[in-house]
C-alpha cells in the first residue's frame, strides 16, 4: 500500500491550497483518511479526518477554514486550505486507517508534502 500526497507549496498569508492524496495498493476497505501536520519542533498533529460515510473532524484552528473530503471509489482524499496563516506551515502528511484483507488492518502515512504560508 502506498499513498502519494500532492499538492503543497509557498502562498502568502490569506491564500489558498488544496492538497490531494491518493491511496493504492491492495486495499479492501479504507476506513479513516486524514491530513496531519508537522511544525519544526512540534509534534506531529491531526489537522482533519473524514470517515468512509463522511463523518469529519477538525482540529479547532483549522474549522471553517479547512475542508476535507474523499472519493471512496479512487481512495483519494483531499483538504482545501483557506484563509491559510502563518501558523498553517508545516509539513503536511496524509493518512489512511485500511483494510488490506477481511482481517488484516494498517495504518499508512503519505510522504508529506510542505505547506509554507508567508506573511
Amino acid at each position: 500500500v502506498q499513498l502519494q500526497a500532492s499538492g503543497g507549496g509557498l502562498v502568502q498569508a490569506g491564500g489558498s491550497l488544496r492538497l490531494s492524496c491518493a491511496a493504492s495498493g491492495s486495499i479492501r476497505i479504507i476506513n479513516i483518511m486524514g491530513w496531519y501536520r508537522q511544525a519544526p519542533g512540534k509534534q506531529r498533529e491531526l489537522v482533519a479526518s473524514i470517515t468512509s460515510s463522511g463523518i469529519t473532524n477538525y482540529t479547532d484552528s483549522v474549522k471553517a477554514r479547512f475542508t476535507i473530503s474523499r472519493d471512496n471509489a479512487k481512495n483519494t482524499v483531499n483538504l482545501q486550505m483557506n484563509s491559510l496563516k502563518t501558523e498553517d506551515t508545516a509539513v503536511y502528511y496524509c493518512n489512511a486507517d485500511l483494510m488490506t484483507g477481511w482481517v488484516a488492518r494498517g495504518v499508512y502515512w503519505g510522504q508529506g508534502t510542505q505547506v509554507t504560508v508567508s506573511s
